[in-house]
């Protein structure tokens, strides 16, 4: 079942937060719109002649759920639904297929317990699919549950150390503060990697690493030897913004950005494109951005999404705290995750709960402690509480791990640390 193999690729992709909204996209799974079309034309071809194909139903839904991720358009989650509950009632019992399916379109609606249950579902029934368990690695990571994802990825590894295992089994080390380990595992990948697309998303993943360590020069060449691989391999071109961002060069994150936004119109992409305005001076052009970005999170939401913590995200970005707070509060009792125990301390923060954000900020920094964003998310606070040592040691930790993490609080960490060293 191939083409179930290709799909899971992308819509498990849940995994590959870095302190950006946006997953990563494993590159076995980048077919291109006119295959995936042909893909859905046969198999509703073939259903027309053999209504009872429960796994050709299962592999439409997944081609669906494959579709609404590359075109960002959550429209197809529902088709897809559709497709995977009729491979179900004309195989209710000993249809793993369509449990993964359904456990893939779940970790993509980012309801990660209900992912849960279907990957266990299709586990009990054969417990060897490597399929199940990265939609359960992706499902067991978003829930906050790092030792349960960490078995999940090594019976991948066990079952099929390809590309899909490789990428969870790097994050999952990327997690636990093993950058050097998480590379050198990307690098054994892109060394295996044949097919331009896997060549793109090994590079890109390889680019993320080093830009999350500050190595800017390492990043740059990363991302520019993906683009020479797969040009149209959008998420290089967020990783090049991201670079050219904080080497100043904001007129070319811009445009990088822009042509991101056109091709994939999602709330975190769109998101990133409005600070890069506000950056560039663009404040009405930013504004527009977000009002897309509120309208494409709307969109996410009235097809079966689950994502409150974009809600509050965009709370932030728009001037409401305290819609931010009841948000992020709502995502962190279904999931605490460290990016929403990040975006719970912000929030918290930001409308004067010091005391309250704090235990969050800890979370994040304990549970991700490579990330420069949470380390100076939690100097805010310690700064806010008049914890004036604690705020020095995040400051330095932020500075040390990536200067370069935000090229606006990058530099605003840089003076805040300058500050409190002038006063000892």
């Amino acid at each position: 079942m191939a083409l179930a193999a290709i799909a899971l690729l992308a819509v498990g992709a849940i995994f590959g937060l870095r302190g950006t909204p946006a997953p990563p996209e494993p590159a076995a799974a980048i077919a291109r719109t006119d295959r995936l079309e042909q893909t859905v034309t046969q198999a509703r071809q073939r259903l027309r002649t053999l209504p009872r194909d429960h796994r050709t139903w299962a592999q439409l839904g997944l081609a669906y759920v494959e579709q609404a991720r590359v075109s960002a358009d959550p429209s197809r989650y529902p088709m897809a639904e559709e497709a995977l509950r009729r491979s179900l009632a004309v195989r209710p019992r000993d249809n793993p297929d369509a449990q993964v399916g359904l456990g893939a379109l779940a970790n993509a609606r980012h309801d990660f317990t209900a992912a849960r249950g279907h990957a266990q579902a299709a586990l009990r029934v054969n417990p060897y699919s490597s399929d199940a368990y990265g939609v359960l690695a992706d499902a067991e990571t978003q829930l906050g549950r790092p030792a349960a994802a960490s078995a999940a990825v090594q019976r991948m590894l066990d079952l099929r150390p390809g590309l899909a295992a490789y990428a969870r089994a790097s994050y999952d080390l990327e997690q636990k503060g093993r950058l050097t380990e998480a590379t050198a595992l990307m690098r054994r990948a892109l060394a295996a990697a044949v097919d331009p697309a896997d060549i793109a998303f090994c590079r890109n993943q390889l680019g993320d690493l080093a830009w999350f360590r500050g190595d800017l020069t390492g990043a740059a060449a990363e991302y520019e030897a993906g683009l020479a691989a797969a040009p149209d391999y959008h998420p290089l071109l967020r990783g090049r913004a991201r670079v050219s961002a904080a080497t100043g060069n904001v007129d070319a994150a811009v445009a990088d950005l822009r042509a991101v936004t056109a091709r994939t119109p999602t709330p975190e992409t769109l998101m990133e494109y409005a600070e890069t305005l506000r950056l560039a001076g663009r404040a009405e052009e930013a504004a527009r951005q977000l009002t897309l970005a509120a309208a494409a999170h709307q969109l996410f939401v009235a097809n079966g999404g689950r994502d409150e913590l974009t809600a509050a995200q965009l709370a932030l970005a728009t001037g409401d705290p305290h819609k931010a707070v009841t948000a992020a509060t709502t995502e962190w009792r279904r999931r605490p995750f460290a990016e929403v125990a990040d975006v719970l301390a912000q929030a918290l923060h930001t409308t004067g709960q010091d005391k309250a954000a704090l235990p969050y900020a800890q979370q994040a920094t304990a549970a991700s402690p490579q990330n420069a964003a949470y380390a100076y998310h939690k100097a805010l606070i310690a700064l806010s509480l008049g914890d004036h040592e604690s705020a020095r040691a995040d400051l330095r930790r932020a500075r040390t791990l990536n200067p370069h993490f935000s090229p606006v609080d990058g530099p605003n960490a840089a003076r805040a640390l300058a500050a409190l060293e002038s006063r000892r």
